[in-house]
């Protein structure tokens, strides 16, 4: 995602997106997916400030994080049956 905040607003980042649905559907699923990664916290947070009019750098963000999911699917903690603690950290720095 362009971590710079001025060029995801006006001009810079491109035309209106002609199907906004799609964009705002992509962004509620994704807040779903933020309890169980967190590492997507922040740019989901950012993107969903454009919800209203949504451009097309937006849309390429969106499918970077959905590229990034992808690549991470297989990323997890396995659980065994028996007397376990299970303790969680995260590192989303």
């Amino acid at each position: 995602m362009d971590m710079n905040f001025k060029k995801l607003c006006g001009d810079v980042a491109g035309p209106n997106l002609a199907n906004p649905s799609e964009y705002r559907q992509l962004i509620r699923a994704l807040t779903f997916l933020m309890n169980i990664g967190p590492d997507i916290c922040y740019v989901v947070n950012t993107l969903s400030q454009f919800m209203t009019e949504p451009l097309h750098a937006h849309w390429i963000d969106v499918k970077h994080i959905l590229r990034y999911l992808h690549g991470t699917i297989t990323f997890g903690l396995r659980h065994f049956v028996g007397d376990v603690r299970l303790h969680k950290y995260t590192n989303v720095d």
